[in-house]
Order: structure tokens, then sequence, then C-alpha cells
């Protein structure tokens, strides 16, 4: 079974959790508002993709960062740390399926990946 984790109201975890019901994925949704995500999930989803991938420049909660905070994010024990202190962070979804971790949303790769 398929694992996501994102937060309920993000627009793009509602499209990913729509293909995989679409799709007749079984999942199961965690929430990070609910169940924060932990240095060993994060350590664990960085074997298969980096932290720059993980991390979400893209989001509200990166562009609330100060310059220096966001240029203090060199590596993967200080993204790390911006993570777990804020999940809104993470990129959203991020699926755990037996073919490897996805990280966003995009139709065409779930098609080949889920």
């Amino acid at each position: 079974m398929l694992q996501v984790y994102g937060i309920k109201n993000c627009n793009t975890v509602k499209k990913a959790i729509d293909w995989l019901t679409e799709n007749n994925k079984e999942f199961t949704f965690h929430d990070y508002k609910k169940e924060p995500a932990t240095l060993e999930k994060l350590q664990e989803w960085e074997k298969e993709v980096s932290w720059e991938q993980l991390l979400n420049k893209k989001g509200t909660t990166w562009r609330k960062l100060t310059p220096e905070e966001q240029t203090a994010i060199t590596d993967a024990e200080s993204a790390n740390a911006a993570l777990l202190n804020n999940n809104s962070m993470i990129k959203r979804p991020v699926i755990e399926s037996p073919k490897g971790i996805l990280v966003g949303f995009d139709a065409e790769e779930y098609k080949t990946k889920l």
C-alpha cells in the first residue's frame, strides 16, 4: 500500500489524492499537521531523493524565511533542521511506493511508477 505524506488543504496534495482515487490506488494519508515528519523519515527519503527535492522553495513558508535563513540551508543537515522546524516546507506530497519515493504531483510519473 502507498503512504502519502502532506497537508490536506494543499492543492497539489488534493490533485495527487484525486489521481490515486481515480486510478484505484490504495493509500494511507499522513497529515504533517497531525503526524509531523521525523528526522529518521527525512533521512530515509534522502536515500532515494535529494534534500533539494524535498525542500519546497516555491511555497509561502520558504518566502517567509529571511534571506539569511534561506542561504543558511546548504546541505542535508541544515535542510533537515529547517524541515523539522516547519514541515510545511517539505514539498508535497511525498509518496512512498514499492517502486520508490515520489515528490510532488506529476500524472505521467504516477502512471509509470505507481
